[in-house]
């Protein structure tokens, strides 16, 4: 199977999906911006990240992500909460178009805006 054949077999939802991506399954993908669709992920898994650090986030602000192709995707991302204060989640979103949920996989608190977005 090659790397664009795995690009084009993930739903259309997917804000990770571009055709023109050289993608290695397993491979995590160059961080960029955090688009739209990325601040939607981050804002779908908040109460789950609030639940397990017993904090409520005022300010939640995506601003960079990174993703995975595995059984579904992974999506690692930054996101500012206020100050210099930023956490990193890993989201999982599995294959199934029938199931839009995404899960709160991995967290990582106290990063600071310097740190490198990497894979939890």
């Amino acid at each position: 199977m090659s790397p664009l054949s795995l690009i084009t077999s993930v739903p259309a939802s997917c804000p990770a999906k571009n055709p023109s991506a050289k993608m290695i399954r397993g491979g995590l993908s160059e961080a960029r911006p955090a688009t739209a669709e990325i601040q939607e992920i981050a804002d779908k898994v908040k109460p789950q990240l609030e639940e397990k650090t017993n904090e409520t986030y005022e300010e939640f602000e995506a601003v960079k992500y990174k993703s995975q192709v595995v059984a579904g995707t992974n999506f690692y991302i930054k996101v500012h909460v206020g100050g210099n204060r930023y956490v990193h989640l890993k989201v999982f979103e599995g294959l199934s178009r029938e199931n839009e949920d995404f899960k709160l996989s991995g967290y990582q608190t106290d990063k600071c805006k310097e740190d490198e977005l990497t894979g939890l």
